[in-house]
């Protein structure tokens, strides 16, 4: 089955994998229409903790609320940092709750899947019950680096900008997964 990727970045992992169909900025997301599921990235520095200190374009902030759309028209998962603004904004459920078409939210951190980060993350999921997902690779332990802190004498390594943006290629194989497993 074929799973459309919405919001990637130019040099996403996504473009290496069978069975996608690749919307980065150049091919731009807000022209998809379907038919299939979606895994949706959309940007978050509008909707994140570090919103105020954010420089969003003037059209970002629609871009996740279109994001919301589509998975909920095409099911789907959509990806964005834990405690993303985007939920309370959209009334999407927080973690361990239902909204009214079905949809759920899973809280889980990237370095499960290899990020270098521990980069908590929540995961609207629509069309696919929880029991129905593929196995998640639980991983214990401290991550090798931090998104970002306050530099002290003995911190772990911050990562980049682009290691911030970059989804894992296990947890795009993973999304792209679980996004097959979606029917509405």
């Amino acid at each position: 089955m074929t799973v459309a990727i919405l919001f990637a970045r130019a040099d996403s992992h996504y473009k290496a994998l069978p069975d996608v169909d690749v919307f980065d900025a150049e091919r731009d997301a807000r022209t998809y229409d379907g038919p299939w599921p979606v895994v949706a990235h959309p940007p978050c520095r509008a909707w994140g903790r570090l919103r105020a200190f954010a420089n969003p374009r003037p059209d970002e902030r629609n871009l996740g609320r279109l994001a919301v759309a589509l998975v909920r028209e095409f099911c789907g998962v959509l990806e964005h940092p834990a405690g993303s603004t985007l939920w309370d904004a959209q009334k999407l459920p927080r973690p361990g709750e239902r909204d009214q078409i079905g949809g759920w939210t899973l809280a889980a951190p990237q370095k499960w899947w290899g990020h270098k980060a521990e980069k908590a993350t929540w995961f609207y999921v629509v069309g696919c019950a929880p029991r129905d997902i593929p196995t998640l690779p639980y991983v214990m332990g401290e991550a090798d680096c931090v998104v970002q802190s306050r530099k002290r004498v003995g911190c772990r390594p911050h990562i980049t900008k682009a290691e911030r943006e970059l989804t894992p290629p296990d947890l795009a194989r993973w999304l792209v997964d679980l996004a097959a497993q979606c029917r509405g």
